[in-house]
């Protein structure tokens, strides 16, 4: 079975969406508001200089930040994704994913990891059948993808390269 040229950007983007650095700052000017550029590494003091420029690297690429004189907040895209985040670490507590016990950054690297195994891998309830808030959760990551990824230029013939 092949991967869909649209799946296999959403995966590559899924994979730069699951870094701690970014995971990290989201959430944080999520939960806390806009963060003023030089406190960044006050502020994400877990993460080192180069986790925290790759991340606003990252977060400028896809459009997540808006940048103010109160610091960086969240664009729209920005505050999907802490929705997406949110609901995929809560789905990861409650089902103990990867662990009983872990970051939500590790849960949400975990269970987006989890999200392009086959179906097989996923857990599934007493009855087979797959976890319907799984679904949900994948749902809701394609859902911000097909709404916020960047386009690729198309021209004449197709893709630019």
């Amino acid at each position: 079975m092949t991967t869909s040229p649209s799946a296999r950007l959403h995966q590559s983007t899924s994979a730069v969406l699951a870094s701690p650095g970014l995971i990290r700052l989201i959430s944080e000017i999520d939960d806390h508001g806009a963060i003023p550029e030089r406190g960044l590494a006050r502020t994400l003091g877990d993460l080192s200089t180069h986790q925290i420029r790759q991340a606003t690297e990252h977060a400028d690429i896809l459009g997540l930040l808006d940048r103010s004189y109160a610091g960086l907040g969240l664009t729209t895209a920005g505050q999907d994704l802490a929705d997406v985040y949110d609901a995929t670490a809560r789905w990861a507590r409650r089902h103990d994913y990867p662990a009983p016990v872990g970051d939500f950054a590790g849960r949400i690297r975990h269970t987006f990891a989890l999200l392009h195994k086959p179906t097989p891998t996923e857990p599934r309830s007493a009855d087979n059948e797959a976890d319907p808030e799984l679904a949900h959760v994948r749902e809701l990551l394609t859902q911000w993808g097909d709404t916020h990824q960047p386009q690729q230029d198309r021209g004449a013939y197709g893709v630019a390269a």
